[in-house]
């Protein structure tokens, strides 16, 4: 294996890596924003639909960096997959998808 690909790989890996923290960063930011809309709303000086508009934008945010993470997970596993063919399975130990178990084969693999 090369240098370069070895450089790239490391690289790839420490990136994807941040991106999956981001996204899990995001959707912790917008539980604890919807936890703090439904507290402000159980006031009985609020109306019990105030900000039900407001809640339903978020959950959408929420769906959204959900979709994203998911898709991350994905991408994960096909760089797996690019790893192992252009570096070799010994060369390179594979980056496990965290998020899912990985004694479950059957869990690991993502489709489309």
């Amino acid at each position: 294996m090369s240098n370069r690909i070895c450089a790239d790989a490391i690289l790839i890996r420490k990136q994807v890596r941040e991106a999956e923290a981001v996204t899990d960063e995001a959707m912790l930011a917008c539980a604890k924003l919807k936890q703090a809309l439904l507290t402000a709303r159980q006031n009985p000086a609020v109306g019990v639909s105030a900000g039900q508009r407001a809640i339903m934008r978020l959950n959408q945010a929420e769906q959204q960096a959900f979709a994203m993470s998911t898709n991350l997970l994905r991408l994960h596993e096909e760089l797996n997959l690019v790893a192992r063919e252009y570096m070799g399975d010994d060369d390179m130990p594979e980056t496990p998808v965290t998020a899912l178990p990985a004694a479950d084969p059957e869990t690991v693999r993502l489709t489309a």
